[in-house]
């Protein structure tokens, strides 16, 4: 079946004008790409900033004017169209002057096509937050990753307490549309072959892979959490694009060797502990950072209670700081 939708080089341009537009406050510009429908629409960042109808079209110069000026940066944009309908999304910077912020922002337009010229119908603006600010929030590849993990065959070689990381690159979606499947196959390969790698040095073992992700375990807490620094040492040092950015999250438990049951709330909050963790970072749980106690081999910081999606409670999690003057003084 043909695909009905063709790139768009004009709505893109479209879509990048209204963005430039808006931000500089040329509120007529910006209004005049608006669609007459009813039907119009805008969705903002805010909870209050949702207008539709005439009353948006008619009061979108006073609302936008009513704003401070913004800088917009590093703005892509992709559109397709299809006969009169079409559509784009977009990714930006924004700086505000008066607030003195960078903040960023993505975009979805919606273009109807009114008397032979396309117009905005449908505009939705966002601030993505951090997963560790939307509070329990769930990485996809994650929860895949556990369901492989249930339906494997997985083989634990250590019962008892044990400490359990998962690995899951960040933007990875955005990466292999950019350079290609076979191209990130490669680098996942690679990739995956650094991580094991660093697992077993720090005699570890590998539960299973899935995409680009990992789920390992380890006889201890320090063990796991050296794996992790190492493995982020080693993507930090890399120079070849594109640059990989990782998630750990580290979780210490009672691991029980018996079919499907290994995956239970220790594996499970291991996941959950590193959906919370930004790009680049190490999250691990208290019970992971309690194991280790007062040494000064491991930095931990700025802790927070949180909600974790399936387990009751608060749950207060740690970064481990992996460029820390200690841990750069214990690995030299």
């Amino acid at each position: 079946m043909k695909d009905p939708f063709s790139p768009s080089p004009e709505l893109a341009a479209i879509a990048r004008r209204w963005l430039e537009s808006y931000a500089a406050r040329r509120s007529t510009t910006a209004a005049n790409l608006l669609s007459h429908s009813a039907a119009l629409a805008y969705i903002g960042s805010d909870e209050g900033e949702i207008f539709d109808g005439a009353g948006l079209r008619d009061g979108f110069a006073k609302y936008s004017d009513d704003q401070a000026i913004l800088v917009p940066e590093d703005i892509t944009v992709t559109a397709y169209e299809a006969g009169e309908f079409g559509w784009a999304y977009s990714t930006l910077a924004i700086i505000s002057s008066e607030a003195d912020k960078k903040v960023r922002f993505r975009n979805t337009f919606i273009f109807t096509m009114e008397d032979g010229v396309w117009r905005i119908v449908h505009i939705h603006n966002s601030n993505p937050k951090p997963n560790f600010e939307a509070m329990g929030y769930e990485l996809r590849r994650l929860e895949d990753l556990l369901e492989a993990a249930r339906s494997a065959e997985a083989e634990i070689t250590q019962t008892g307490i044990a400490s359990v990381m998962f690995t899951d690159i960040a933007d990875s979606t955005a990466l292999t549309s950019a350079i290609g499947d076979s191209r990130w196959s490669e680098i996942i390969k690679n990739h995956l072959g650094d991580v094991i790698q660093e697992i077993e040095k720090a005699r570890g073992t590998l539960i299973k892979s899935l995409g680009d992700g990992t789920l390992s375990t380890f006889s201890s807490a320090g063990a796991a959490m050296r794996a992790a620094i190492a493995i982020q040492n080693h993507l930090a040092q890399q120079t070849d694009e594109p640059r990989l950015c990782l998630r750990i999250g580290i979780q210490t438990g009672d691991v029980v060797q018996s079919g499907d049951d290994f995956v239970g709330t220790v594996v499970n909050k291991a996941a959950r502990v590193a959906a919370m963790a930004e790009p680049g970072m190490i999250r691990v749980s208290e019970a992971t950072r309690a194991m280790v106690g007062d040494t000064k081999e491991f930095c931990f910081a700025n802790p927070v209670e949180v909600p974790l999606k399936g387990l009751t409670g608060e749950h207060l999690i740690h970064y481990l700081e992996w460029q820390c003057e200690a841990d750069l003084g214990t690995r030299q």
